[in-house]
C-alpha cells in the first residue's frame, strides 16, 4: 500500500501571500488529482506568526501598521498593497485592505489547533483567511472567533473554553519551535514529506510537479 504525502504548510492567517499559497497549493493538488493513479496527500497547517508584537485592537489601518513595522513610506506601501491584491485576484481571491483589521493573531493559531482536534483544521483555516483579508472581520477577540469558529461547524462553548484557557497555546509555541529548527524565517513556506522544502506561494504548477514526483518516490518505495 503506498503511504499518502504529508505536507506541512507554516503560515500565518494575517500574511497575504499565506492565502495566495494555499489558494495554488489547493489548485495544484486539484491538478495532479486528475491523474490515472492520483497523489494521495495529506496537508497539515502549523503556526508562524509574523507579528506576534502587534496589539490585538490595532489603532490604524494596514497602511499606517506597514509603514510604521516596516518604515517604509506610505506610498510605496500602498504600491505593494495595490500590487499583492492584482497577485491575489490572479488566485481568485478579492482582498481588501481598505477594511482589514490587523491585529495580533495568537488566538486565531490557537483555534486552528482546535479545529485539528475536531477535524476541522482545513475548513477554520479557510473561513479565518477569507474573513480576515475579503471580509474585514476582526480575528483577534475571543468573540468574534468563537463565531467564526460556528460558522464551521464547530461548536462554540467548546471553542470559547479552547480559546480563554489557552490550552492550545503551547501547540503553537511547539509549531514555532519547529519553524525555528527547520531555519523557516518567512511565510508561506510548505515542507513535503519532512524532506522537501518550497518557499513562498508558488504558482499551482510547481504544486503540481512536486507532489507528481514525490508521489511516484512513494510508489517505488511501496514496490519494493
Amino acid at each position: 500500500m503506498t503511504e499518502p504525502i504529508t505536507i506541512d504548510v507554516w503560515s500565518d492567517i494575517a500574511c497575504p501571500w499565506c492565502y495566495i499559497g494555499k489558494r495554488n497549493l489547493e489548485k495544484g493538488l486539484a491538478a495532479a488529482s486528475t491523474a490515472e493513479d492520483a497523489p494521495q496527500v495529506e496537508v497539515v497547517f502549523h503556526s508562524f506568526e509574523l507579528s506576534p508584537d502587534t496589539p490585538v485592537d490595532f489603532d490604524g489601518d494596514e497602511l499606517d501598521f506597514l509603514a510604521g513595522h516596516k518604515g517604509m513610506p506610505r506610498e510605496q506601501v500602498r504600491q505593494m498593497l495595490d500590487r499583492v491584491t492584482g497577485v491575489a485576484a490572479d488566485a481568485g481571491l478579492e482582498y481588501r485592505f481598505d477594511i482589514l483589521q490587523h491585529t495580533n493573531t495568537v488566538k486565531a493559531h490557537e483555534l486552528l489547533h482546535f479545529a485539528k482536534e475536531q477535524g476541522r483544521q482545513h475548513e477554520m483555516a479557510e473561513r479565518l483567511m477569507s474573513a480576515y483579508f475579503t471580509e474585514g472581520r476582526h480575528v483577534g477577540r475571543v468573540d468574534d472567533l468563537v463565531e467564526l469558529a460556528d460558522q464551521v461547524g464547530l461548536d462554540a462553548a467548546s471553542a470559547r473554553d479552547a480559546l480563554e484557557s489557552g490550552r492550545h497555546l503551547d501547540d503553537v509555541r511547539a509549531d514555532q519551535a519547529q519553524a525555528a529548527a527547520y531555519g523557516i524565517n518567512g511565510v508561506p513556506f510548505f515542507v513535503i514529506d519532512g524532506k522537501y522544502g518550497v518557499s513562498g506561494a508558488q504558482p499551482p504548477e510547481a504544486f503540481t510537479q512536486i507532489t507528481r514526483q514525490v508521489w511516484d518516490e512513494h510508489r517505488a518505495a511501496a514496490a519494493e
